[in-house]
């Protein structure tokens, strides 16, 4: 990539918003390909939108908008990549009733390619989640969750990549720790590795395999008080070959991707876009 900057638009479309950040050069150049990214994160069984008389989302979110809009982009744009950052489960009553099974066919019906698991994910342990996970017609990428032990294993994997176009675009998944916040009944014998660790090594692995682009998938939450805590933006500090951090856990609305220097002198951005579905993140990059 070349001569790239930021540039953000903000865009009210169909109800909701669309978080519309853009990275591209000043002059495009003709061989350019341009990726878009559409992500959503802590969707939490939100399948209708809120009420007209919500007191902070009148009429916002619901997955009908978001497919709508999804495949109006679609129609739009040649390369598109549809992520999500965990946390599908749990919120509503079509969560309480299906079991987390109408969220994996409404997600595979809206095309989604990849997610990473959140902390709700183990809400009805692990045979729970295995068998919503059935539905699904995309991956749950899970770098720094070792399920070996469990029934999870071979479930999940540890990386991804897709290719758009000429574009070749590495994805990794990196989740919460599990121990304070997760019943050990639920997670049973699953072991937590340093996000920290593995994400430079499969950030590492994925630019060896000749990824163009690295995308972490991170449920860490974006920032905490606490340091010794690991945030998106700790990660982003604290390595390298990653490009794009796409966060959930802390429901952060972020009006802008925020941009952090990793440990080679590189940009890094994180974006999060809130909670329930209300927003639909968008990022255009421009390759040359």
């Amino acid at each position: 990539m070349k001569r790239i900057d930021f540039v953000r638009n903000t865009f009210a479309v169909a109800g909701g918003l669309i978080l519309s950040p853009s990275l591209f050069s000043q002059k495009p150049e003709k061989k350019q390909i341009k990726l878009t990214i559409l992500h959503t994160n802590d969707t939490h069984s939100n399948i209708d939108p809120f009420p007209a008389n919500h007191a902070k989302f009148p009429n916002r979110g619901g997955v009908v908008w978001r497919h709508e809009l999804i495949q109006k982009i679609r129609s739009e744009e040649e390369h598109v990549l549809l992520l999500d950052s965990g946390d599908l489960f749990q919120g509503t009553p079509y969560f309480n009733k299906y079991k987390g099974v109408l969220e994996m066919k409404l997600m595979s019906e809206m095309g989604y390619e990849a997610s990473t698991m959140g902390n709700h994910e183990f809400d009805l342990g692990l045979e729970g989640f295995k068998n919503a996970k059935r539905y699904a017609k995309f991956p749950f990428i899970c770098s720094n969750y070792d399920f070996s032990d469990t029934i999870l294993n071979g479930e999940t994997i540890p990386h991804l990549i897709i290719r758009k176009g000429k574009l070749k675009i590495g994805i990794l998944g990196l989740g919460v720790e599990m121990e304070g916040l997760v019943p050990k009944l639920c997670y049973e014998n699953s072991k937590y590795l340093d996000p920290i660790t593995v994400a430079n090594e499969q950030a590492q692995l994925l630019k060896d395999k000749g990824c163009h682009f690295i995308i972490c998938l991170s449920h860490l939450g974006f920032e905490y008080t606490d340091s010794n805590k690991v945030s998106d933006r700790i990660l982003a500090r604290s390595t390298k070959n990653i490009h794009l951090i796409l966060g959930g856990h802390t429901h952060t609305f972020l009006e802008k991707p925020v941009e952090e220097i990793n440990l080679d002198g590189e940009k890094v951005l994180i974006n999060q876009v809130g909670w329930a579905g209300v927003n639909l993140g968008r990022l255009d990059f421009f390759f040359s």
